[in-house]
Formats: C-alpha cells, sequence, structure tokens
C-alpha cells in the first residue's frame, strides 16, 4: 500500500469517507480494479516516487495525479512489507483468479473426481490469496504452511463428497429441492472449508498476536492477540460474505434457466457453461467490492478493548495510548 512508502508527512487514507460503509465500497472497488493488473514494475515505482514526495512535504496538496498513483500503490503492495503481492493473488486479480476455478466447482453433474479436483484446485488457491494478503507480523513456517494447506483440502473435500452422497438419498423431498440442493453442495464445501482456510493460514497471528500502532503517532506499541482475533474473524467473515451470492446465486438461475425453452432446446453443453460463466463472472464483480468493505482493512480499536498491558501505554510525545490501528488483512 502507499503507506509503506516512508515519509513525515500522513497520507490520507483514501479519497473516500471510509468511516462510511458506502465510502469504503468505493474504496474497495479502485482496490479490486482489474485495470490495476496492466500496471508495469516502472509504473509502480513512479507511484512510489510520486507518493514519496507527498510525504517529504515537496508536493502540498492531493491533486488527481497522486491519487492515482496512490491506487497503483494499494492494489500493488503490501501494507506491511510494501513489496508487490504476487499478481495472481492481489485482490484486482480475486475475480479473475477466481473465475475458472468457481465455474469448475459450479458445474453440474461432476462426479466424484471432478469434484475432488475443483475443491482442492480451490483451496490451493485460496491458501495463497490468504498467504499473501495476510498481517505479516508472523508468517507461517514452510512445515505449518503444508500442514494447513492439507487440512483445507482434507475438509472441503469432505464436506463435498458427503454432502455429495447425501442429498441424492433425501426421501423427503421433491426432484426438484433436490436438484436446488445438489448445486448448492460447492457453497457449503466452500464456506466450510473457507473458513477453517483462514483460521489454519493464520493461526500464527491468532496465537503469538499482532503488531499494533498509535492511532496519533502510527509508532508501534506492541503486540496483541486480541487484535489478531478481530483481523482473522472478520478477514473469514467477509470471505464468507463474498462467497456467498457467488455461490448461490448463479447455480440457483442456472437451474431456472434450464427450465426456459431455449436452454432445453439448445442441448450444447458449450452454451450452458457459458450461460453459468457469464452469470459467476457478473454477480463476482458486482459483489466483491461490497463484501470486501464490510470491514475496513485499517482496523481501529480502543485500547480498552486489548490486552491490559496496553491500558498504560504511552506514545513518543509521552501521551497515553488511547486508540491503536492494525492491518486486518484481505
Amino acid at each position: 500500500m502507499a503507506s509503506s512508502v516512508p515519509g513525515d508527512r500522513p497520507l490520507p487514507a483514501s479519497r473516500f469517507d471510509l468511516g462510511t460503509y458506502w465510502g469504503r465500497v468505493q474504496h474497495c472497488a479502485e482496490l479490486s480494479d482489474p485495470r490495476m493488473l496492466l500496471n508495469t514494475p516502472s509504473d509502480v515505482e513512479r507511484a512510489r516516487a510520486l507518493i514519496a514526495g507527498y510525504r517529504s512535504g515537496a508536493t502540498p496538496t492531493m491533486t488527481p495525479e497522486l491519487w492515482r498513483a496512490k491506487q497503483v500503490l494499494d492494489s500493488t503492495l503490501h501494507p506491511d512489507t510494501g513489496l508487490p503481492v504476487p499478481l495472481p493473488f492481489r485482490m484486482s486479480s480475486y475475480v479473475l483468479s477466481n473465475l475458472v476455478v468457481t465455474v469448475g466447482m459450479l458445474t453440474p453433474n461432476l462426479g466424484t473426481a471432478g469434484t475432488l479436483f475443483w475443491q482442492i484446485a480451490n483451496q490451493s488457491l485460496n491458501v495463497a490469496v490468504n498467504t499473501a494478503n495476510a498481517n505479516k507480523s508472523h508468517p507461517l513456517s514452510t512445515s505449518q504452511l503444508v500442514t494447513n494447506y492439507l487440512l483445507a483440502v482434507s475438509g472441503s473435500c469432505g464436506v463435498a463428497l458427503g454432502l455429495n452422497a447425501i442429498v441424492p438419498r433425501l426421501k423427503n423431498v421433491s426432484a426438484s429441492t433436490r436438484t436446488v440442493l445438489g448445486r448448492l453442495v460447492p457453497f457449503a464445501a466452500v464456506v466450510s472449508a473457507g473458513l477453517v482456510n483462514v483460521f489454519l493460514m493464520r493461526s500464527e497471528e491468532i496465537r503469538k498476536g499482532i503488531t499494533v500502532f498509535d492511532k496519533e503517532t502510527d509508532e508501534p506499541v506492541g503486540t496483541s492477540r486480541t487484535a489478531a482475533a478481530y483481523a482473522v474473524g472478520e478477514t473469514a467473515a467477509s470471505r464468507v460474505i463474498n462467497a456467498t451470492p457467488i455461490m448461490v446465486i448463479p447455480p440457483l438461475l442456472l437451474v431456472k434457466l434450464q427450465k426456459t425453452r431455449w436452454l432445453r432446446n439448445n442441448k450444447s453443453r458449450l452454451v450452458e457453461t457459458l450461460v453459468n460463466l457469464g452469470l459467476i463472472t457478473v454477480t463476482s464483480f458486482a459483489v466483491l467490492p461490497f463484501a470486501l468493505a464490510i470491514f475496513p482493512q485499517s482496523r481501529t480499536l480502543a485500547v480498552d478493548k486489548l490486552e491490559d498491558e496496553f491500558k498504560d501505554k504511552k506514545n513518543a510525545k509521552g501521551e497515553p495510548v488511547k486508540q491503536v490501528w492494525f492491518n486486518r488483512g484481505m
């Protein structure tokens, strides 16, 4: 993010009001704008130079060019490390990276092998996204990463295969209801495993805590497990909120469309796949900013909500620390 560029002058958090949900939606729409993927390394370096000029006081006010530079950095750099997030795992690539996997999981009548393949692919992508965008106070070791990945994959495959076996055996529901429930199996698997995935991949944050910063001076004031619980819990919730409409609306609409004369008369599997792809694409792009905006990425907490050790903390000015902020992660 642009805040990782050094300088004495505070940088505005956004051109939008992050204290309101709509302001965060607009801000997250900028972060997840897929056009940001077209920026080259030289574009990023130029944006760094512009923001560095503002933070050093060489540029007096934020201009449209500076706001654009901030958008480039916010959508490219990790806020903790200041390094570029690997391109496929940035929020600006989130929809595109997930598109093929989501279409695969929501393909009707997959069978056991297909279900296993797409659940493994989805959890592999989730692990990469969660790791790339997590708070970097306590990164996982390679052994922890592998163990947590295997647990997440096992969970998603177990839920998907279990529900696929149970739904056809339901005797007290109509055939159409069984069809709908069958189409929602990937949703149940993705949500349950997604929650496990986030908590596993960020378990070190919960165990050891994350760095929190004084709201007034931006200096680090300590490590908090309570803040980590907020960060990981809110991230997990936002993933569920994001996955719900994407995994529910397209399959239910496809069930309806399959009953129309147009799709009934058109027996081509390609047409059905393209319709499914279109529904998922539109839903994904529409939903992502609204899901990301549910919780602020830079989270602020009063010290009385943290551990007792923070209640007597003082900042560099000798003043009591009243509020702290931390990077929630995406």
